[in-house]
């Protein structure tokens, strides 16, 4: 089973919109027990909820996160993942810097799906508006389709 793991700062927008559409793509294609899909946050705290804005755009992929609750990085379980795709190239750096042994396990989401892709980071939307959110959930989610395309055709 292979295991990949989404990371963000807080771990309620960005990275469990990328956990949710990811687990859903892979269980509507019947490939659920061929991963293991999870998001935790470089600054997250324990059990927080996601933004509601978060959970409302995700509507629109037929995704309820009203049940996420937020994983900080320090109580992951990140050393026994095979990917790690985080949403910017700062969560890279920070990562690096207590776990360097990841080095050849971590991509941000735009650099894997896209090495020729200039700017890498899928911006946080937290705090800003609906729209904002929309913009970013469609960005994660072309992204994510990508990501399947390339593990699929492995």
């Amino acid at each position: 089973m292979k295991s990949i793991m989404f990371i963000c700062t807080g771990n309620i927008c960005r990275s469990p919109m990328a956990h949710a559409y990811m687990q859903k793509k892979l269980y509507d294609l019947k490939k659920e027990n061929e991963y293991m899909i999870s998001s935790c946050g470089t600054n997250a705290i324990q059990g927080q909820c996601a933004t509601d804005n978060a959970i409302e755009v995700m509507k629109k992929y037929d995704i309820d996160l009203t049940r996420h609750r937020a994983t900080s990085l320090e109580y992951s379980n990140i050393l026994d993942y095979d990917l790690i795709l985080v949403l910017t190239d700062n969560h890279k750096r920070q990562i690096l810097q207590v776990y360097p042994s990841l080095n050849d396990n971590i991509f941000t989401l735009k650099e894997y799906v896209n090495n020729k892709e200039k700017y890498k980071d899928i911006d946080d939307p937290w705090g800003l508006d609906i729209n904002v959110y929309k913009a970013t959930a469609k960005n994660i989610v072309e992204n994510i389709n990508k990501l399947l395309e390339m593990l699929l055709r492995k």
